[in-house]
C-alpha cells in the first residue's frame, strides 16, 4: 500500500506534465479566413458539431494521427443552459455577458467538460457539420446527454491508446493485435473526450455518424410471379448498418459522415458571395476604399473599391496590349 501511493502521484505527476507540455500554444497557427462571430451566430443551431483546428502541441499530434485538418470538436448549445436551472442562468450570464446566449459544450485536455463561449474560437479555422434530419425532441435528448456531462474529467489516456489505432497492424506481433486495438479506457470510465462525448450523444437516438454499410439482398419483391419473370419487379437491396465504436471516433469523422451536412457561411456577413467586388492584394491602392463592417461583427475590415468595375475595363485592355505587345512577330 505504502509502495503504491508514490507510484500513483508519479503516474499523475506524468499525466499532469504531459498535459501541460501537450497544450502549449503553437506559434505557427494562421487562420486562412476570418469569422464574423454575428453571421456565425446566425448559422448554427442547436445540435450543430462546430470542428475546430486547434493551435495547441496535442492539435497537431490528433491532426497527424487522424490525417485531417481538426483536432477538436464542440457542440453548439446555444441558450439552453439558461434554462430549467435559475441559479445556472444567472452564473453564466453573470460570466458571459451577452455571449451567455451563444455557448457551447466541449471537453478540453486539462479542464474536462467545460462551457465555452462561442467567440473563443473567433481566430480559429473552423467548420460547422449539421445532422441532416434530426427530430426535434432528438435534438433535445443530444443536448440533454452532453450537458449531463458537465464537470466530468478529459481522457489524456485515451490520446495515447487513440495513436495505437493508427498504427499499420502488420507492424504488431499477431499475439498482441487484439490487444492493441483494444483501448485501455474502462467502459464505465467517467473520463471522456471531445469526439466520444458527441458520438454517444447521437448514439443515443439512434443517429449515425461514420457507420459501416453493408448492402443485403431484401429477396424477391411482392407482387405477380409473371412480372418477376419477365423482369418488371426487381428486388432493392437493403442498407444494414453496423455500430461502429465511439471511443475511436475523430472529429474528421464528423467532416467525412455523409449524414451530416457541411454548413459554410460567409465571413463578409454578406447573404451572397460577390466574386466581382473581391478585392485583390495586387489592386491598385489608390482605387481601394476600406469599409470598416460593423463593430459588433468582430470581423476584419473589409476593402472595396469604388468603381471596381470601371477599374477592371481599365485593366483589360492594359494587359492585352502588354501581351500582344511581347508576343513574337512572325
Amino acid at each position: 500500500m505504502a509502495l503504491g501511493n508514490p507510484i500513483r502521484r508519479l503516474r499523475r505527476w506524468v499525466i499532469a506534465e504531459c498535459t501541460r507540455l501537450l497544450t502549449q500554444p503553437l506559434t505557427t497557427y494562421i487562420q486562412r479566413v476570418p469569422n464574423n462571430i454575428d453571421k456565425l451566430k446566425k448559422t448554427l443551431r442547436k445540435g450543430d458539431v462546430l470542428l475546430v483546428e486547434g493551435d495547441q502541441r496535442i492539435s497537431q499530434v490528433i491532426r497527424y494521427l487522424t490525417q485531417s485538418s481538426w483536432s477538436h470538436c464542440a457542440m453548439f448549445v446555444g441558450d439552453e443552459l439558461l434554462k430549467g436551472d435559475p441559479a445556472r442562468a444567472a452564473e453564466l450570464r453573470e460570466r458571459f455577458g451577452a455571449e451567455a446566449q451563444s455557448l457551447l459544450i466541449e471537453a478540453e485536455s486539462g479542464a474536462g467538460v467545460v462551457v465555452s463561449a462561442l467567440a473563443k474560437y473567433q481566430r480559429y479555422n473552423i467548420r460547422i457539420c449539421r445532422p441532416e434530419s434530426l427530430h426535434r425532441d432528438d435534438v433535445d435528448e443530444v443536448l440533454r446527454y452532453v450537458i449531463g456531462h458537465l464537470g466530468r474529467r478529459y481522457n489524456v489516456r485515451h490520446i495515447f491508446d487513440l495513436a495505437r489505432f493508427f498504427f499499420p497492424v502488420s507492424l504488431v506481433p499477431r499475439r498482441w493485435r487484439r490487444a492493441a486495438l483494444t483501448f485501455g479506457s474502462s467502459p464505465t470510465s467517467r473520463a471522456v473526450i471531445c469526439s466520444t462525448m458527441i458520438a454517444d450523444a447521437f448514439a443515443r437516438v439512434g443517429y449515425p455518424i461514420l457507420p459501416e454499410v453493408v448492402l443485403v439482398d431484401s429477396g424477391p419483391p411482392p407482387g405477380p410471379w409473371w412480372r418477376r419473370a419477365l423482369g418488371y419487379d426487381h428486388g432493392q437491396p437493403r442498407a444494414r448498418f453496423r455500430r461502429p465504436n465511439n471511443s475511436i471516433i475523430t472529429p474528421r469523422d464528423f467532416d467525412l459522415s455523409p449524414y451530416f451536412e457541411v454548413v459554410k457561411f460567409n465571413h463578409l456577413g454578406d447573404p451572397r458571395l460577390d466574386y466581382r467586388r473581391i478585392e485583390w492584394e495586387d489592386a491598385p491602392l489608390s482605387a481601394v476604399v476600406p469599409v470598416a463592417l460593423p463593430a459588433a461583427g468582430g470581423g476584419v475590415p473589409a476593402l472595396r473599391t469604388a468603381g471596381a468595375r470601371r477599374h477592371l475595363q481599365r485593366l483589360r485592355p492594359a494587359f492585352l496590349s502588354r501581351s500582344s505587345a511581347s508576343r513574337p512577330t512572325s
